[in-house]
């Protein structure tokens, strides 16, 4: 897996049409410019475009012609989902809705004031449904990320939209952050956190993936095995422009190892990978 920078793709002006279409226009129109925004990127992103669909014709065994037009359809639904979550943020989504699979084993979870760890990755868009879950489940959710994001857009977001509802917790080399995980979790908070994507230099820990050796990070499952919480593996799809799907697992019961853990998660990521493949977000060489 080649290394991911850990920002997003997008320029200022990109995040500011949209965010105008949105505030004056609403989704639809929204959407109708990102047709020709995520075209343009489908001809142009030359090197994104060509490592997804190589990505879908080693996992999915498709022809090259299937993976393009998997490709082009991916690229398209990324921008929805961008679109959708500031939508959420700028009160423009009333006519979004939105189901849950499991949920009764999250609110257990909660229940029981333990608070759990939420394993995710880049398939379809977590935040904008786990906006929904923080009002039905936890009224506090604290995503471990790297804070990487351009300033300048993070900076126009947050004074656009007032940024992210989720509680973010950056992932510093100090390891402060374990801390506010620790103090999260004491106090029946649920961790967020992506598992699918290393970067070189970090601890890894290396599984068959599709059939093929990858690298997964090594933190997201240390955590997991070492809080001794609930766990769940959570991922949210685009069923269609108006409807997500927040799926959960049941809680994780191999938990007596990172390497248990690493390997159950693996297995639910290929599932999800297999069922909803225009969904998969890491548009870069997957696979060493």
């Amino acid at each position: 897996m080649t290394q991911w920078s850990g920002k997003t793709k997008g320029t200022l002006l990109g995040y500011k049409v949209f965010l105008y279409s949105i505030k004056i226009f609403g989704l639809n129109v929204a959407y109708f410019v990102l047709r020709f925004v995520s075209f343009y990127f489908y001809v142009f992103a030359h090197k994104n475009r060509n490592e997804m669909a190589d990505f879908y014709v080693k996992t999915l065994g498709v022809s090259r012609k299937k993976a393009l037009g998997l490709t082009r359809k991916n690229f398209y639904i990324f921008g929805q989902t961008l679109i959708d979550r500031n939508a959420i943020l700028l009160d423009k989504a009333k006519r979004l809705t939105f189901s849950f699979v499991n949920e009764p084993h999250l609110k257990e979870a909660k229940d029981n004031g333990k608070g759990a760890v939420l394993i995710s990755a880049h398939i379809g868009n977590w935040e904008t449904a786990g906006n929904f879950l923080k009002k039905r489940v936890s009224n506090k959710i604290n995503a471990v990320m790297l804070d990487a994001e351009a300033e300048r857009i993070k900076e126009y977001l947050n004074k656009s939209t007032g940024g992210s509802q989720f509680n973010i917790i950056p992932i510093k080399n100090d390891f402060s952050h374990v801390i506010k995980i620790n103090n999260a979790l004491s106090s029946n908070e649920f961790i967020a956190i992506h598992a699918d994507r290393h970067r070189t230099g970090n601890k890894f820990i290396e599984l068959d993936f599709f059939g093929h050796p990858v690298k997964f990070p090594y933190g997201p499952f240390l955590i997991a095995y070492k809080f001794k919480v609930p766990i769940f593996f959570v991922f949210a799809v685009k069923e269609n422009d108006r409807h997500y799907k927040l799926i959960a697992s049941k809680p994780v019961k191999t938990t007596d190892s990172v390497e248990a853990i690493a390997g159950a998660y693996v297995k639910e990521l290929e599932e999800m990978v297999t069922k909803y493949p225009h969904q998969w977000f890491n548009y870069y060489n997957y696979f060493e």
